[in-house]
């Protein structure tokens, strides 16, 4: 794609997952996303995520930023799934997981009570080898599924079980942020967390979400939830395994269930992984990139890789499923469980 004028943003011929822009040389960013703010937004709408490229930025101030600009204030990381560090402000490394192991699909923060609308990617390094953050169209992912697989998500709903063990996984003090265990139950409590405190200062939730959704602002029904991600025949086979025989199916560190605590099929979730799989797209970071994702419209994930990846991430615009019920009842999304 050549470069763009700056009256218009290219034309958009098909569904394409990024849609690539990129900014005419020597333009300021400032300038160039004060101009096009709502031709990229309605972009990121029609594909799902918007990949910036060649963006003049001023390291990760700059990055900071471009998501005042485009979405408002970056949001703090909380309820966390993954380990993160803090680049600045609320400007947070991707997760700091060993460069040889994949991030499946996901959405962010879809297993809470509320989620960010957008998330904002920075290449400040790129890999030497692979290293991408693939996409899937969770419309795609929806029409991709079994009929009789979406029914029974969409009638009970899915149940994220944790367990926060000494020795696996993130400690609780981490994932929410204090070491005080009445701010955590009230959080909990808050968010339609279940919390049952075990001994040796041991932690187990429950929280039961809708799997099945319209996107608030499209109406588009949408796959969006933590179901695949979480589930343990996700991870390698040894290890999921190894942590099934260790901690039996109760004491996983994550697991996923249908909402009304039914355990969900491993033939299941292995369909619902190839549908990911089926919609996944790619793309070779380069330095300066900015990818911009509407969290709901696309999941995303990490590939192995080598060489030095640094990506920046952050998140922006929460938003309150309660406001989806706003367009009115489908029967393609069922009751659920969700309780907000």
């Amino acid at each position: 794609m050549g470069a763009t004028p700056s009256t218009s943003l290219p034309a958009s011929t098909s569904r394409e997952l990024p849609f690539v822009v990129r900014p005419p040389e020597q333009t300021l960013a400032t300038a160039y996303l004060t101009e096009h703010r709502a031709e990229l937004r309605a972009r990121l709408r029609e594909h799902g995520a918007v990949l910036l490229r060649g963006l003049a930025l001023d390291g990760v101030d700059g990055f900071d930023q471009t998501v005042r600009a485009l979405a408002g204030s970056p949001l703090t990381y909380t309820e966390r799934s993954s380990p993160r560090s803090t680049i600045k402000g609320h400007v947070y490394t991707s997760t700091d997981y060993p460069p040889s192991e994949e991030i499946f699909l996901h959405n962010e923060n879809s297993y809470q009570a509320t989620w960010p609308m957008s998330l904002f990617f920075y290449c400040i390094r790129a890999p030497e080898t692979l290293g991408s953050t693939p996409l899937a169209d969770t419309r795609t992912i929806y029409g991709l599924i079994d009929p009789s697989v979406r029914d029974e998500f969409a009638r009970r709903g899915w149940m994220v079980a944790r367990n926060y063990t000494p020795g696996f996984g993130l400690p609780w003090q981490q994932v929410f942020g204090t070491t005080d265990r009445d701010e955590v139950s009230a959080y909990c409590a808050r968010n339609g967390v279940e919390t049952q405190w075990l001994p040796d200062d041991a932690l187990r939730t429950r929280a039961r979400r809708t799997a099945v959704h319209r996107h608030p602002e499209t109406g588009e029904v949408l796959w969006f939830n933590h179901i695949t991600f979480f589930h343990v025949t996700t991870l390698a086979e040894d290890v999921c395994e190894g942590l099934r025989t260790l901690l039996g199916e109760e004491g996983l560190p994550t697991n996923s269930y249908y909402g009304d605590g039914g355990r969900i099929p491993d033939d299941v979730v292995a369909h619902l992984r190839e549908c990911y799989r089926t919609a996944r797209r790619r793309f070779d970071w380069e330095e300066g990139d900015v990818l911009m994702v509407d969290n709901m419209l696309s999941a995303h994930g990490r590939e192995p890789f080598t060489g030095p990846r640094q990506i920046a991430v952050a998140m922006a615009e929460p938003h309150d499923p309660g406001l989806e019920r706003g367009l009115g009842p489908d029967p393609d999304l069922g009751s659920g469980a969700d309780p907000s």
